[in-house]
């Protein structure tokens, strides 16, 4: 059976409050719009704020691009104590009444800057055999999960409040965890540490300062006035390399074939999109003057 509702494209960036999951600011905006479909790029903590990029209808094809893409947070480190879930959330395990200087501490981020192994908190969103982590801890199974590379491209030490508190900018990858930063850190300081407050201030294209809180979409929700706000899908796609399709590679490319692109800055093998009259046509990969494609828009 079909979805019921509106088949409307394009990418909201919502400030996410503290408090609800990602999912259930999905499902907010997608009543909102009354949209068929919708999803995000790169889920945010509850009690984290900031960029949630909300890609609704032929928008979602697009989100792996978006998810790939650099993110800032902007978080506060406790020091002093760690906790089971690495934020101010969980049952406090250890603690210190070591407190280091800030050179100590400014010393210390050079480890997690530039390509890392990073463990993700016990309390994420990890799979093991098929079972997201957090559930296994929280029923009080003992969860070990195997490192993963992230690369950090910037970790910043912007304030110290107080002894106890450390103020941090961070820049990175796809599948970053701040929680696992500062609880490394403070591992690393040999003081312990927890995320206090976390923010995303930007994600790929999207900026905290462009997005709309939950009660300005409670207040525009199903008018027109909301659907002013959407970006278009091709938002998602800046980071590729855009190529036009000629009139007769549009059409192949919309049933799903190899079509013909003018040429471009792309070399054989990138992945680039393929556009016509400045809409997005499919996503694949450039092969001698044709883009064989693996996502097709339907923005007719």
């Amino acid at each position: 059976m079909a979805r019921k509702g509106r088949d409307i494209s394009g990418w909201l960036v919502v400030d996410k409050p503290a408090g609800p999951t990602s999912t259930a600011v999905v499902n907010k905006v997608r009543w909102a719009f009354n949209a068929k479909k919708a999803g995000h790029a790169g889920t945010l903590d509850p009690d984290a704020t900031g960029v949630l990029a909300i890609a609704l209808g032929e928008a979602t094809k697009t989100v792996p691009y978006v998810t790939d893409a650099l993110k800032a947070y902007r978080f506060t480190v406790r020091l002093g104590a760690s906790t089971n879930t690495d934020d101010a959330e969980g049952e406090v395990l250890s603690t210190s009444d070591l407190r280091p200087t800030d050179d100590q501490i400014k010393d210390a981020l050079g480890a997690f800057v530039g390509d890392i192994q990073q463990v993700p908190p016990a309390f994420s969103a990890v799979k093991i055999d098929g079972e997201r982590a957090y559930k296994r801890a929280r029923d009080g199974e003992e969860v070990t999960l195997a490192a993963r590379p992230l690369w950090v491209e910037e970790l910043l030490m912007t304030g110290r409040p107080d002894a106890d508190h450390v103020e941090l900018e961070m820049i990175c990858g796809k599948g970053g965890y701040v929680r696992a930063i500062a609880r490394d850190l403070g591992a690393a300081l040999g003081c312990y540490g927890h995320v206090l407050t976390l923010r995303r201030t930007w994600s790929g294209p999207f900026d905290a300062e462009d997005g709309l809180t939950l009660d300005m979409i409670e207040e525009m929700a199903r008018t027109p006035e909301l659907d002013t706000h959407l970006q278009p899908l091709e938002t998602g796609l800046v980071d590729l390399p855009e190529l036009k399709a000629t009139p007769e590679g549009t059409v192949r490319l919309r049933n799903g074939n190899p079509g013909q692109v003018l040429p471009g800055d792309v070399e054989y093998g990138d992945e680039a999109w393929a556009s016509s009259d400045g809409r997005a046509v499919a996503v694949g990969i450039y092969r001698s003057g044709e883009l064989h494609p693996a996502r097709v828009f339907n923005t007719t």
